[in-house]
């Protein structure tokens, strides 16, 4: 609906209608999850047994809150530090992608730039299986020459991590390079006939300009990092990244410390999204 159109009541009242149908679709689930997390129950489902928080805190069986349960703060653990590392190796190499695509012209731009763009395109399961195919063959091609064991090609948090940073830093990539085609190249070129090198230039002019997109980029890559399980299911070792945690235990039965936990989750996305957009606020 365009607001400067003039519209008629019915018209207007559907839209509203509508607007509001889409919006309790989406946020209906996410309140039902949220609810059932305090369900004196041992079943996430009707009836209600009545309020508790043992879901959270609760030290016995089968009560088991998510702060006393070891395989989930393990996986949570595994969690931060595969984001942590997704998040930093994204917006480096996005940053870097950025200045590539913005500030120069070169033969077979445009298919590199398709190239960067594949991994937005490509199932999630199967991105995990070539990196896995192409990861082992690699390993078994270096142990048979060398006689020596290449445990970082093989099913792990190495893998992991270079499963999702492939896909992650085409986010990074587009949101960055965004808000550099708005900065004024007229401002390093002023820094740099007042004596700054190139680089100090970049430091202390273009970075901060495109801090608030760094930032926007690194939550991004760390919310992508915690809630991706395609991918992550085909490549993952031993140490299991909190969705792959969830679904066996999903396996096993599901209990209310899966709707705590995804509270949990849902309340840590909301408070980095409002942060990354009070910054950028402030910024501008």
């Amino acid at each position: 609906m365009i607001p400067t159109v003039p519209q008629r009541s019915f018209a207007k009242w559907c839209y509203r209608a509508y607007v509001a149908l889409f919006f309790t679709y989406l946020a209906l689930p996410l309140t039902v999850v949220c609810v059932f997390a305090f369900n004196n129950s041992v079943f996430p489902s009707l009836p209600w047994e009545g309020f508790t928080t043992a879901w959270f805190f609760g030290t016995e069986a089968p009560f088991i809150g998510v702060f006393h349960e070891r395989s989930i703060l393990r996986a949570i653990g595994t969690s931060a530090f595969v984001a942590v590392w997704v998040a930093g190796l994204a917006v480096a190499v996005g940053t870097c992608n950025a200045f590539l695509f913005v500030r120069h012209n070169f033969r077979g731009k445009g298919f590199l730039y398709i190239v960067m763009l594949l991994p937005l395109i490509i199932p999630g399961v199967i991105l995990g299986i070539s990196i896995l195919v192409f990861s082992s063959n690699i390993a078994n091609t270096l142990e048979d020459a060398t006689g020596l064991w290449f445990d970082q090609l093989r099913p792990g948090l190495v893998l992991v991590i270079l499963g999702q940073f492939s896909f992650v830093t085409t986010f990074a990539t587009l949101v960055i390079s965004a808000r550099l085609q708005k900065f004024d190249p007229a401002l390093e070129e002023a820094a740099l006939n007042l004596g700054a090198s190139k680089f100090g230039a970049i430091r202390q002019i273009t970075l901060p300009f495109l801090l608030p997109a760094i930032l926007a980029s690194a939550v991004v890559a760390v919310l992508m990092s915690f809630e991706n399980f395609n991918t992550t299911l085909m490549l993952v070792g031993s140490d299991s990244p909190l969705t792959i945690a969830m679904f066996d235990k999903l396996k096993q039965g599901s209990t209310p410390v899966l709707n705590a936990v995804s509270l949990l989750l849902i309340l840590v996305s909301a408070g980095l999204g409002v942060m990354s957009l009070i910054f950028q606020k402030k910024r501008h």
